[in-house]
């Protein structure tokens, strides 16, 4: 007799069906079951309003969750940066497998790359976060934008584009890469130039915290570097928000001698949407062996950046 399927809640979108799609073949390599994908409408799919009024990240997630404890599906994918930084109680990420591409890439007509833009050219993204340092990026570097705000799927927002209505949009690498469209891509963005939504490019495996043998399983596709990494930015994120709702970018990286992984370097950055004020720090210290050290690592960068206030300080940007 062939084992149960396991149940995969998912989100209904493309991208959304690309990455379990992926993650639910890597399932079943580990435990020798089917992976059955169960599509679920989430608040955040159907809603046409901008993510901030309609409670931000948590919007994609909540449906999934509650799924997750009526036992309807087994377990869960999320894009890691839609995840609300606070343990949901009753579930565990059981893991985080290794994350791709964490930048931000420019579409845009005429294959031009941001530099290239013409004269006030407008430029659509969803995300403040993204706004701010394209603003700031632009305000240093003489360029003249207009970061125009946008939602909908890859394909509306690239369609922005395509039609003329925008002259570029801004989308994350590694939802282009999954649903395999990373070649209409004119501009890959250098970290230095916006830093990533916190998680940005990782995913979260999120099962019953009392499903001990799937956690178990499930275990073995978690990527110990990209967690660690993931979870030093969520850590600042969650401290940022107690005293800031200015949109932040974090990124930690793994700095490696060789093929020997000694430091991880955690970069943050918060500003004004119109680009006019950026705190951006860094830190680097040895890579923590905890899931404790961490979040301290998190922690405090971000209580270093609070310090700074939003003192008008362009931080550390490596030019």
């Amino acid at each position: 007799m062939t084992e149960k399927a396991l149940r995969l809640g998912t989100r209904r979108s493309k991208l959304a069906m690309a990455q379990s799609g992926q993650v639910a073949d890597a399932v079943s390599q580990v435990t020798g079951r089917p992976v059955e994908l169960v599509e679920i409408t989430t608040y955040g799919d159907m809603s046409r309003e901008h993510l901030a009024q309609i409670g931000g990240t948590g919007v994609f997630v909540a449906a999934l969750r509650d799924a997750l404890l009526r036992g309807d599906v087994d377990f869960a994918v999320h894009s890691l940066k839609d995840l609300p930084t606070a343990q949901h109680e009753g579930l565990v990420v059981a893991a985080v497998p290794e994350r791709e591409d964490p930048r931000d890439v420019v579409v845009a007509r005429d294959a031009r790359k941001l530099t290239d833009l013409p004269r006030g050219a407008r430029i659509g993204t969803g995300a403040p976060r993204r706004m701010a340092q394209l603003n700031a990026y632009a305000r240093t570097h003489g360029l003249e934008i207009e970061t125009v705000p946008i939602r909908g799927n890859v394909d509306t927002r690239i369609g922005y584009v395509r039609s003329g209505e925008l002259d570029a949009v801004v989308l994350a690498a590694a939802g282009l890469n999954r649903v395999g469209r990373i070649d209409e891509v004119t501009d890959f963005l250098s970290v230095d130039t916006v830093l990533p939504a916190p998680g940005q490019g990782a995913l979260a495996i999120e099962c019953a915290a009392d499903n001990a043998s799937l956690i178990a399983a499930l275990a073995e596709l978690d990527d110990p570097f990209t967690r660690v990494a993931v979870t030093a930015e969520r850590s600042l994120l969650a401290a940022l928000e107690a005293g800031c709702s200015a949109p932040v970018g974090a990124l930690a990286d793994l700095l490696a001698d060789g093929q020997i992984v000694k430091e991880m370097r955690l970069r943050g950055v918060v500003g004004t949407t119109d680009g006019s004020t950026l705190v951006q720090l860094s830190t680097t210290g040895p890579v923590p062996e905890t899931h404790e050290a961490a979040l301290a690592l998190g922690r405090e960068l971000a209580t270093e950046m609070l310090a700074q206030g939003a003192a008008g300080l362009m931080g550390e940007r490596a030019h």
